[in-house]
Parts: structure tokens; sequence; C-alpha cells
């Protein structure tokens, strides 16, 4: 494991702080297959997309997890930004990178996201043909979430004070007030309106898996680019390349990975349900995790052979 700094190339006044993981054996005069890892929306390499990315590693991958842009150890203005858009671009920018180093195959590079990542994964794929692969842990397209709730109960009109939130905030923050912030997840125990919000709390904020880099807010600003947001626009046309989805069978967040899997033109896709798991177990449980590594390798380490020609859309 080593960690890493590169300039975006979507911004070149951004640098990615990253941690990149060497499969046992690894020789760097060889050609490797890579998986890309995002993080949640909230979150930060040294969390759950590290733990992710050290254990596929452990199957035979160069793995990164990475830092996105204005958050974690990456740089950028202001702090805890989350643009979507931009978000979507990181995961690009570090292929870019991937596609600088000489031990990277460069055809089978495959990417895996977790909640938000996965979704921010998801549209990367859907307008980079780079990514031969995809995979999807507890999947949260930011904008069906921020739109329709944590468990699609709102329609998306009554979302429509949060732009005007987002609007006010950033006549605020060009005035010199400061940057607002929101929550991402609850930044309280209080705050939790059911028991899978209240372990992403404490996920967050205690012991559990706190990290000083990841606050567990976001600027207020934000939402006027995640309300109009949608991680799967376009999936029906161009989302082609194999899919596999893993969600907890008890997950709020569940609908959003079934609206992957609907939405997909793949005609290589998959669903794998951990019973009896609901969105946070996906993170650190121990069972939980090993159980979506182990779905996870296989299919990357069936997908990432010599490439072929991405599965097409059917007609």
């Amino acid at each position: 494991m080593t960690k890493i700094s590169f300039t975006n190339t979507n911004n070149p006044a951004i640098s990615l702080s990253a941690v990149i993981n060497f499969p046992n054996g690894f020789d760097e005069a060889k050609k490797w297959p890579a998986i890309v890892v995002s993080h949640p929306g909230g979150g930060v390499k040294e969390q759950t997309a590290g733990t992710y990315a050290q254990k596929l590693a452990e199957q035979g991958f160069v793995t990164i997890a990475f830092d996105r842009s204005y958050q974690g150890e990456s740089g950028g203005e202001p702090r805890q930004l989350e643009n979507p858009y931009v978000s979507t671009e990181d995961v690009s920018a570090v292929i870019d990178h991937l596609t600088t180093l000489p031990y990277i195959d460069q055809n089978r590079i495959g990417a895996m996201g977790i909640c938000a990542g996965a979704g921010y994964t998801a549209n990367a794929a859907i307008q980079d043909r780079r990514i031969k692969a995809i995979g999807t842990v507890s999947a949260v397209n930011i904008g069906s979430m921020f739109r329709n709730g944590w468990d699609n109960s709102v329609r998306s009109i009554d979302a429509l004070p949060l732009i005007e939130a987002g609007s006010n905030a950033r006549t605020a923050d060009a005035a010199g007030n400061g940057y607002a912030t929101m929550p991402l997840a609850p930044l309280t125990e209080k705050d939790a309106p059911n028991e899978e919000l209240r372990q992403a709390w404490e996920y967050y904020h205690t012991p559990r898996a706190e990290c000083a880099t990841a606050p567990g807010f976001a600027t207020l600003r934000s939402l006027n680019q995640i309300v109009t947001y949608d991680a799967y626009h376009m999936a029906e046309t161009y989302l082609t390349q194999p899919i596999q989805i893993v969600v907890g069978s008890d997950a709020g967040s569940k609908w959003m990975s079934d609206d992957l899997y609907d939405r997909a033109a793949s005609t290589d896709k998959s669903v794998h349900i951990v019973k009896g798991a609901n969105h946070m177990d996906l993170y650190d449980g121990v069972k939980c995790v090993d159980e979506t590594v182990s779905v996870l390798a296989e299919f990357f380490t069936t997908k990432l052979t010599i490439h072929d020609a991405a599965p097409q859309a059917a007609q």
C-alpha cells in the first residue's frame, strides 16, 4: 500500500490524494488489471473504500482508493463541496493517472464504488469507455436520494425548496459570510430517523470508523448540483459494460440498486443480495464485506480478462 498524489487532469489546480494497493507477487515489469474504488458521500479513502481496495488487491488486482476533489486529503476550495458532476469526472481523472503507469493494462481497468461512490462510478462508466467492468455496493444515486428520500417516499417536486436553499447559500457565500454546510449523514445520534441511518452516524462520528478528514457534512451550495443530478442518466443507452450490483436485502437504499439494474442497457448484469444486511452492513460488517468481496473478485477476475468488445445494448 502506497499513498500517492497526482494532478487532477480535469482541474490542474487540484491534486488528488489516493492510496494504491498491489497484489502479492507484484512485478512492475508485468501488466496488471486495475480497479478504481470510490468512497461514499461524506467518506474518505481511509474508510470503507480503502477496505475494499485492500481486499481486492489481495485477489490479484492493482487497486486505487482516492479522495474526491474538495474532500479528504485532496485539494480544492471550498472544502467539502459535493458536486456530483465533478465527482463523476474525478473517476475518469484517476483512470487518466492509471494509464500513465507502465504496469497497468489499459484494457483491463474496472471501477467500483460504495453508496454515492457507486452512483458516481456508474455515471463515469456511461461516458468513459475505458471502464470495462462496474461493481456497485449499497449503490446510491445521490440526486434521487435528495429528490425522493432515503426510501423513495418523496415526490421530486417536493425537493424544490432544497434547490432554493442551495441558491440562497450561494448568495450568502458570495457575500463573504463563509460557506454554509449541511449534513450528508446524521451529525448526532438523535438526528437519525431510523436505525439504519443511526448506524451511519455511528460509522462517521464514533470510533467505529470516524476519520479526521471526513467531517460528514457538505457545503449547502452543493444542493443545486445534487438535486438535479441523475447518476444513471442515459444508462438505458450507453451503460453497456458488465455490471455486478451488491446490495443488502434490508437496505433502505435498495431501490436505487434496483433502479440501476432496470435502467442499465448492459446485457451482462447481475444482482447479489446479502441476506439480512442493511446499507451500512456492507461498509464494515466483516461477514458482509467478505461476502461482497468474494462476489466482486470473481466478477472482476472474469470480466477483466484480455478485453473483447463490451456487450452492446439490445436492439
